[in-house]
């Protein structure tokens, strides 16, 4: 026998399904990661840059949870910003530009050390079915391969079709094959399959490109990145830049519309609205005669360079005449052209919350197949897939994180409660409570659920209580500590902002706008003596504290928000019941409810179509 038994077998070595392969090896399972390249783990198919708003968020909840995401990003990164510096800390969003192929090695490294976990390089074309239930794989190479969960992360490669102007042809990634058979057969089984569609720009080489036309952006003089644990921080970066289309540029893409897979019905898949190709931004945006493109490097030593902004389908002789007329780009030189990539998907309303498919037991699926677009969402789902099957298998409750306990919880809970019809992208407007879900504080959200289900380390869960009784402390010391007007008023002063007449407390100064507690801590001795700036678990300690004296009143109103709506999640739905029954539903709620299956009254308020009067005919019948 190639093969034993094993408990869970992951298909796809994306960002999904190496967070699920690695999270359920980590708590006990055996575990098999089948990809169709063993040399790609995590490949950055697209730009090659981890985290940016919302889904820095994300990467960091992974990481507090014990995923590798954030650990991978800080070993790998060239460049660290945080965005949104200049709005309230709930949108502050880290963001790096990595090394691509330093990223992918350095997955591989990390799961290479899993105790538990195998590798076999093969193209999984079919699945192994006991009645309602999985039980294992068909490898083309390996056979029947035995397993008792299954977790697919198949990202773009169903049935896969690359588009570049009037040429198509199957695939995966440009230069890779793509998958079939999985989608056919889990059709056959009453699964739903949809299509969507996505994009990737041209490759550039960087020594055609003139630099001195183009803007600087370098990353910021502090790189806190995105590991909870102490890893060392990068201590020089390459620069990103941004260039600026024309209404020359535009011309030339139009000239080529004709020829376009997108306007000639050629492609059947929906687009992502937020990240659309640059023709489909000059159609939508024709009153607009510049767009703004980042210029961003693909590693240390390459001199291939990533143009963001600037996705297409267009013939490719279209694609590098625009380019050139770019300024900056007028002699450039490209590694190959954009392309966009078509594939299937299964509407997301087909699983339960903890990503197990409601049609077959013991399936999950995880990342793009679910409709979703992007690196972290894909990461974040790999890793609940990765825990919920575990879990499953030792016949335990599932986790299922709320809305208001992570990004991960609202990403989950939208795709179930309402559907896909275009690709799914992250934003920090999708979550309603995002003051509670900010970057710096995940670890003190969700390490410890982790910690308890065996999960996130020892050392995670020590750090964390230590980070939790810090923030304390100091946030106790501020509001309690008075300071006359001989100690402070100069620092106010200092500050354009108005002296005391009285002694005060430091937490009650500090509310004023113009202060910042990193600024106070440098500016009072007593301050600075108690609280050592240099070290950057102090630094993260002191700003999580000022995050919560300056925001306790909005902090404490949507905790209070969050708890009441949360109440109704506690009300259940009777697993089998027929919506279609209650007449004094809207038509409309009894099609949904009864398609999407909700199993909480919290969920069937989130479904879209549901009103508050379908909600109250609900309770009632509940006898609420």
């Amino acid at each position: 026998m190639l093969f034993k038994e094993y408990d869970i077998i992951v298909v796809g070595a994306g960002h999904a399904g190496c967070e699920a392969a690695a999270a359920a090896a980590h708590l006990g399972d055996r575990v098999l990661l089948i990809t169709m390249d063993l040399r790609l783990f995590a490949s950055m198919s697209c730009n090659p840059a981890m985290g940016g708003i919302a889904k820095g968020q994300i990467v960091r909840e992974i990481d507090a949870l014990g995923g590798l995401a954030g650990v991978v990003s800080d070993k790998t990164m060239i460049q660290f910003r945080m965005l949104n510096r200049s709005k309230g800390p709930a949108m502050w969003s880290p963001r790096c530009q990595s090394d691509k192929m330093m990223f992918s090695a350095e997955w591989r490294s990390q799961l290479e050390k899993v105790e538990g976990l195998d590798f076999w390089q093969d193209h999984v074309d079919g699945l192994l079915f006991e009645g309602d239930r999985i039980c294992g794989v068909h490898a083309f190479m390996g056979g029947d391969i035995h397993a008792k969960a299954v977790i697919l992360t198949n990202g773009t490669f169903l049935n896969g079709l690359i588009h570049i102007g009037e040429m198509h042809f199957s695939g995966g990634r440009i230069g890779e094959a793509s998958s079939h058979g999985i989608s056919e057969q889990l059709k056959e089984n009453g699964f739903e399959v949809k299509r969507l569609k996505t994009g990737t720009p041209m490759r550039i080489y960087g020594r055609t490109i003139d630099f001195s036309k183009l803007v600087e952006q370098p990353g910021d003089d502090e790189v806190t990145g995105f590991s909870y644990l102490d890893i060392p921080k990068i201590s020089h970066q390459r620069s990103c830049y941004i260039a600026r289309t024309s209404t020359k540029v535009h011309d030339i893409l139009r000239k080529g519309f004709q020829y376009s897979p997108m306007f000639t019905g050629r492609i059947q898949g929906v687009g992502p609205r937020y990240c659309p190709s640059i023709e489909d931004k000059i159609e939508r945006f024709a009153d607009k005669d510049s767009h703004q493109l980042f210029v961003e490097p693909e590693g240390w030593t390459t001199q291939e360079y990533y143009l963001n902004g600037f996705s297409s389908s267009l013939p490719q002789e279209i694609q590098y005449e625009a380019l050139q007329a770019i300024e900056g780009f007028e002699n450039a030189k490209i590694f190959r052209p954009g392309y966009a990539i078509e594939y299937d998907y299964f509407p997301p309303e087909q699983l339960h919350h903890s990503l197990e498919t409601r049609l077959i037991h013991g399936l999950f699926f995880a990342g793009q197949i679910n409709g979703t677009t992007g690196y972290e969402e894909a990461g974040c789902q790999g890793l609940m897939a990765g825990i919920n099957a575990h879990l499953m298998l030792h016949d335990e409750a599932p986790l299922v994180l709320s809305r208001s306990e992570a990004y991960i919880g609202v990403l989950i809970d939208d795709l179930i409660t309402k559907g896909v019809d275009e690709p799914y992208r992250m934003f920090t407007s999708r979550a309603e409570y995002r003051i509670l879900l900010r970057q710096d504080n995940a670890d003190t959200r969700l390490t410890e659920r982790s910690y308890r289900l065996g999960l996130a380390t020892e050392e995670r869960f020590q750090r964390c209580l230590s980070k939790k009784a810090k923030v304390a402390e100091i946030v106790d010391y501020l509001n309690n500590t008075s300071v006359t007007p001989e100690v402070v008023n100069a620092f106010l002063a200092a500050h354009d902002t108005s002296p005391i007449a009285q002694k005060a407390k430091l937490g009650y100064i500090l509310l004023r706008p113009q202060l910042g507690l990193f600024d106070m801590i440098h500016a009072l001795p007593f301050l600075s003596e108690r609280y050592d700036l240099s070290q950057p678990f102090m630094r993260e300690c002191v700003q999580e504290a000022e995050i919560l004296i300056k925001y306790d009143g909005y902090i404490t109103k949507e905790y209070d928000l969050a708890e009441k709506l949360n109440r109704l999640d506690y009300v259940k739905l009777p697993a089998d019941f027929d919506f279609h029954s209650l007449t004094s539903l809207s038509y409309e709620a009894r099609e949904k409810l009864n398609r999407y299956r909700p199993t909480t009254l919290g969920q069937a308020s989130r479904i879209s179509g549901i009103s508050p009067a379908d909600i109250s005919v609900l309770a009632i019948f509940l006898g609420r």
